[in-house]
């Protein structure tokens, strides 16, 4: 299966000195690691990706009563992405005029979906020289940094084929910097046009229960949305295999044990993306998965 980082938790360092400590030990676990990886998030913030509640618990334990870090552990938070469902082409003029020198850049760009796995792919396809070569560039540029903060809920866009189609520009007042804010502003208008939609990841679940439980299990795993692929018997245990969305599955382990009075045993993976159902598909639904505060 791939490794995917669908789970982020947010790190925040006590003091200066437990920073340094703390980026020095994720560096050395994503190296090792290709389960894990790390940004930098504001106010000194580290954001640590992985794949697992679990696996989070056990390097936060290990971070606190090993290497003894004064670190606020803020709640996990599920990586979304959004994609669009429609293909669109979408005009945007920046005008702007100051008593210096102004600001012109315009900007045609078709939008539409790309294949499942691919990414961002952008395509110039201007032939009239609406757009000088030299520009080129920054309308990339402009559009790969605003579909990191997507439409939807301000989730990555992706498999997103961006193709710029014509444009117009100013000796003197378009340059690099114009272009790229005309692309940016081209995407954020047109693809709320475009059919955006949630991708929510989903984990292949796979649980062994002892018969007595398996009602229970199976009541729950539908609870949470899940979707049951097969059962097999193994001796006097049954095996549950299911999908089921990543954010139903926070406190999954803890509730399995309080169900089963610890007789059965878990697993799970990421298997892949799909999209989100029509009654989850925004963060002011009740549904969606709220922001988790801090803990210590």
């Amino acid at each position: 299966m791939n490794i995917a980082h669908v789970i982020s938790v947010p790190l925040v360092p006590g003091d200066a000195t437990t920073a340094v400590k703390l980026r020095a030990i994720l560096d050395e676990v994503c190296a090792r690691s290709p389960t894990f990886s790390m940004s930098v998030g504001p106010v000194d913030e580290i954001v640590l990706h992985g794949v697992g509640e679990l696996q989070f618990d056990m390097m936060i334990d290990l971070l606190k009563r090993h290497h003894g870090l004064d670190v606020q552990v803020g709640g996990p938070q599920v990586r979304y992405l959004e994609v669009i469902t429609k293909t669109i082409e979408w005009d945007y003029t920046h005008k702007r005029q100051t008593r210096g020198a102004g600001e012109y850049a315009k900007v045609k760009i078709r939008f539409e979906p790309g294949e499942p796995g691919s990414g961002f792919v952008f395509v110039n396809r201007v032939l009239n020289g609406g757009v000088p070569s030299a520009f080129i560039p920054a309308v990339e540029k402009g559009l790969v940094a605003a579909k990191e903060t997507g439409v939807v809920a301000g989730f990555p866009i992706t498999d997103l084929k961006c193709t710029l189609v014509d444009g117009g520009y100013h000796d003197v007042d378009s340059n690099e910097r114009t272009f790229e804010i005309a692309a940016r502003a081209c995407l954020r208008e047109g693809l709320p046009k475009a059919g955006p939609r949630l991708l929510e990841p989903m984990m292949i679940v796979m649980v062994l229960t002892p018969q007595e439980h398996l009602g229970d299990v199976i009541g729950d795993l539908n609870g949470r949305r899940g979707q049951v692929q097969g059962m097999d018997s193994r001796g006097t245990m049954q095996e549950i295999r299911a999908l089921v969305p990543c954010s139903s599955m926070f406190g999954y382990i803890s509730t399995l044990r309080s169900m089963t009075r610890g007789s059965a045993q878990c697993m799970m993976a990421f298997s892949h993306y799909e999209q989100v159902p029509p009654a989850y598909r925004g963060p002011d639904d009740d549904n969606f998965p709220p922001a988790v505060g801090m803990r210590a």
